[in-house]
């Protein structure tokens, strides 16, 4: 086997502890650190990190932390930072009562509208809405205390364009690319925009914006992400 893939429940959900405290992604960067350590994954430019959403947040303090063991960073739909003209305690509302309304959140109207992928129901809507039930029948995986949490941690994700510039400086721009969905209402385009700017799109950083798709580009153009992944770390082990 060529490679092997870590994906783990984020401190708040699934199966890990879901403590009562303020989360932020620093914090879980370094959860993530220590699952990492634990299998002896410590060698120079050896993981190749992906990181959706909050996990591009994740992601980025990971990235600090380690900058010298990444072999490539994919930033897809996330942010340095989350910027909005509401205020704070008010976009909170909005992510946490997201709950009501997640499929407008986070999918364009035309990929719900086609065909499911899989062929097992009418529409690739009809799909998640049972996946997401599904997921919500967990009781213990999934609560709404370990969610509010998480939205903490996203919503007080601050990265400068300092700490950028450090990161693209020590990780290599060459090894970074950033992907966003123009359609994306979870963490609208511009946030991607930026984050590339500030990461170096002019001197190296990989940047693809995706027209008419929204946050999940991993479900909405599935063969369009796994060939950017594959393109990223074809690259970079050439860079070894």
């Amino acid at each position: 086997m060529k490679y092997s893939c870590l994906i783990h429940d984020n401190r708040g959900m699934g199966e890990s502890d879901k403590p009562l405290a303020r989360y932020s992604t620093s914090e879980m960067a370094k959860d993530t650190l220590e699952v990492i350590n634990h299998l002896e994954w410590i060698s120079t430019r050896q993981l190749h990190v992906v990181g959706v959403s909050m996990g591009g947040m994740i992601a980025q303090e990971l990235a600090l932390m380690i900058p010298e063991r990444i072999a490539s960073l994919t930033l897809v739909s996330t942010a340095a930072r989350l910027v909005n003209t509401i205020g704070y305690w008010e976009n909170l509302r909005n992510r946490i009562n997201m709950l009501d309304a997640i499929k407008d959140r986070i999918f364009s109207h035309t990929w719900l509208d086609a065909p499911d992928d899989h062929g097992q129901f009418p529409t690739n809507g009809d799909r998640f809405a049972v996946m997401e039930l599904e997921k919500r029948q967990d009781v213990e995986g999934f609560t709404r205390k370990g969610f509010i949490c998480q939205a903490i941690a996203a919503g007080w994700h601050y990265k400068s364009p300092q700490q950028l510039k450090e990161l693209a400086d020590k990780v290599g721009r060459e090894r970074i690319q950033v992907l966003h969905g123009t359609l994306d209402k979870m963490i609208t385009v511009p946030h991607g925009e930026t984050l590339a700017k500030e990461l170096g799109e002019k001197e190296g950083v990989t940047k693809i914006i995706v027209d008419g798709r929204g946050h999940a580009l991993h479900m909405e153009e599935r063969d369009m992400y796994i060939k950017a992944l594959e393109s990223i770390v074809e690259k970079t082990e050439k860079l070894r």
